[in-house]
C-alpha cells in the first residue's frame, strides 16, 4: 500500500464524520475551533477529557438537545440523527481533544 493511499484510509472516518455533521446541520451552529451560536467542538471535547461517560452523553444530548450547559443558549433537539450517527458524531468531537 503506497503512502497516499495509507494517508486516506486513515482520514476517511474523521472526513466521515466531518461529512455527517454538515449533513445533520450541525455545523449551523457550532465549528471546530470557533464559538459561533455553541461552544466550538474543541472545546466540547476538551470539556469532557476523562469523563467516561462522555461519549453517551453528548450522544444524548445530540438527539435530544440540552440546556444551561454551555451558557443561556440551549441546544435543540435533533431526532432526525439516529442513535448511531448520533454515537459516531459524539465519538468525532471527542477526538479533537
Amino acid at each position: 500500500m503506497t503512502l497516499c493511499a495509507i494517508a486516506l484510509c486513515s482520514s476517511t472516518p474523521a472526513r466521515a464524520d466531518a461529512d455527517l455533521a454538515r449533513k445533520r446541520l450541525c455545523m449551523g451552529c457550532h465549528d471546530v475551533s470557533a464559538k459561533r451560536v455553541g461552544p466550538p467542538f474543541k472545546d466540547i471535547a476538551a470539556r469532557y477529557v476523562g469523563q467516561a461517560d462522555a461519549p453517551q452523553r453528548l450522544a444524548q444530548g445530540i438527539r435530544e438537545g440540552s440546556a444551561k450547559v454551555w451558557g443561556p443558549v440551549p441546544m435543540p433537539a435533533n431526532p432526525k440523527v439516529t442513535p448511531d450517527e448520533a454515537r459516531r458524531l459524539a465519538a468525532w468531537v471527542l477526538s479533537m481533544r
